[in-house]
């Protein structure tokens, strides 16, 4: 089924209210009214390279937290798939097994979410690290199948709690998101 992407967000955009389940069952809204919003998008239950990501934005959650913003993150994997991967994250985590945020945001997939020579070092680097999780029994491997493939290319949105989108990056390839200290930079300049 071939769907048309809505056209991508760009700062000063606006998202409507929503409110969205997580996979443990719990409502989350986006805009948050009160605090930002990290707004996540990633490829799927288990993908390596998002762990990689993940784990920093784990290692790290108190700092976010405490510049007020609320992270998010979506994979396009149904929620009975993804939750046995989400149990020890401490954010809000979404499935979106059929893609409508995808579209409605201008999330991408391409084959050069892997193809680009600077996703290697990361690919590399996050199927080392997540064997090792994987045999240590602190992360378990992704389906074979992928209904929405692994293609994915990732997406970062702050968002204000009116709505208004503050700054974006589409990535390029699979490993190109912000940091951390990105993140924790936008948010400074965003009070």
């Amino acid at each position: 089924m071939h769907r048309t992407l809505t056209k991508k967000k760009a700062p000063g955009d606006h998202v409507a209210r929503r409110d969205l389940l997580t996979v443990q069952g719990e409502a989350v809204t986006v805009p948050a009214g009160d605090r930002l919003v990290h707004l996540q998008f990633r490829r799927f239950a288990g993908c390596p390279v998002c762990n990689l990501h993940l784990r920093s934005v784990t290692r790290r959650h108190a700092e976010i937290e405490a510049a007020g913003v609320r992270e998010v993150v979506v994979f396009h994997s149904p929620a009975d798939e993804l939750l046995p991967h989400a149990v020890d994250l401490p954010f809000a985590v979404v499935a979106d097994p059929t893609r409508r945020l995808y579209v409605e945001f201008g999330v991408e997939s391409a084959r050069r979410a892997l193809l680009d020579p600077r996703a290697w070092w990361p690919i590399a680097r996050s199927l080392a690290t997540g064997v090792w999780a994987v045999l240590r029994g602190r992360e378990r491997l992704p389906a074979r199948r992928q209904p929405n493939g692994r293609l994915g290319l990732p997406a970062d949105l702050l968002i204000a709690g009116d709505g208004r989108v503050l700054a974006v990056r589409y990535g390029e390839h699979a490993y190109d998101q912000w940091s951390v200290d990105e993140l924790l930079e936008l948010a400074r300049g965003a009070v």
